[in-house]
């Protein structure tokens, strides 16, 4: 085509539901919406919208149409936001929901970057790791760690893990140091998240079901119970970097350790995403990409 006229006025329709609710939308008069949806099915050699005296629906064409046009519609806008960036500091609240070690050691501090490099963007970080509802809580987006199964919400891979098994030296010492994950059944272990532990064992993934006398959802209490003595711990190796330096902690059983304990940003899938937001998931990923 030779021009993008009537796209906007096309969106605002499918959008809206009708030919008034879009020149509202759009701060103009009906007739100017119907003029140029015309004139883009004249131009396009389709019916986009069937109409009747009651509603107004896409049609088949129209429908594809739509989705093609969302697209470029939902770019120009962004390329618009982009572009003006700099002209103006970002402002508001910037909401996140977090949960785990890595979120308190290295997203804070993270986003602490961030928010020193635009001064009136206020930033609230919630530390819970109970499912959100982004729209009533006001959320912008999240880090989780794991699987992710809502189908609703974008996750966008920020960093993989490999896995460690560790215990104190003095647990080892009076235990004994398991060789294989099926002598686990048999030892103390601390469990955060879950009692099925993953393992690679021959060339396969096998869960295997632990006990213990110590559960915590904070990797940091696990951390401490496992210096201590209280048991097994197994997770993420950037959870260990510190007591593993000190040696008050040793791997065991790395044969078996699996890689790719992923973390995600995870935010709800809508058309239009604030300016900070946007921004704030650019920097982050950028942050981690090359993060060890």
């Amino acid at each position: 085509m030779d021009s993008f006229e009537g796209i906007f006025e096309f969106v605002a329709v499918a959008e809206s539901g009708g030919f008034s609710a879009a020149a509202k939308k759009l701060g103009c008069s009906t007739s100017h919406i119907s003029r140029q949806v015309a004139r883009l099915e004249k131009r396009t050699g389709s019916v986009l919208f069937a109409r009747t005296t009651r509603q107004i629906n896409l049609t088949e064409n129209g429908a594809f149409y739509y989705q093609q046009c969302k697209q470029l519609v939902t770019g120009l806008q962004q390329a618009n936001e982009r572009l003006n960036q700099q002209q103006f500091d970002l402002s508001g609240t910037l909401k996140v929901s977090a949960a785990g070690a890595f979120a308190e050691r290295y997203i804070a501090p993270a986003l602490m970057e961030f928010a020193a490099q635009h001064p009136e963007l206020n930033i609230e970080i919630d530390f819970n790791s109970r499912m959100v509802n982004f729209v009533e809580d006001g959320i912008d987006f999240a880090i989780r760690y794991g699987e992710l199964n809502d189908s609703n919400l974008i996750a966008r891979k920020l960093i993989s893990r490999s896995m460690m098994v560790v215990a104190s030296p003095s647990y080892l010492d009076a235990h004994g140091t398991p060789n294989h994950p099926n002598q686990l059944k048999s030892h103390r272990c601390i469990i955060a998240n879950n009692d099925h532990w993953t393992f690679n064992i021959d060339d396969t993934k096998q869960s295997i079901k632990v006990t213990g006398n110590w559960r915590s959802n904070n990797a940091n209490v696990v951390l401490e119970a496992c210096k201590q003595g209280l048991g097994i711990a197994y997770m993420p190796q950037s959870t260990f970097t510190e007591s593993l330096a000190q040696k008050s902690l040793v791997p065991i059983l790395e044969p078996y350790c699996i890689s790719g304990a992923t973390s995600w940003i995870v935010y709800q899938n809508k058309q239009f995403m604030p300016l900070r937001a946007r921004l704030a998931i650019d920097f982050l990923l950028a942050r981690f990409s090359s993060w060890d």
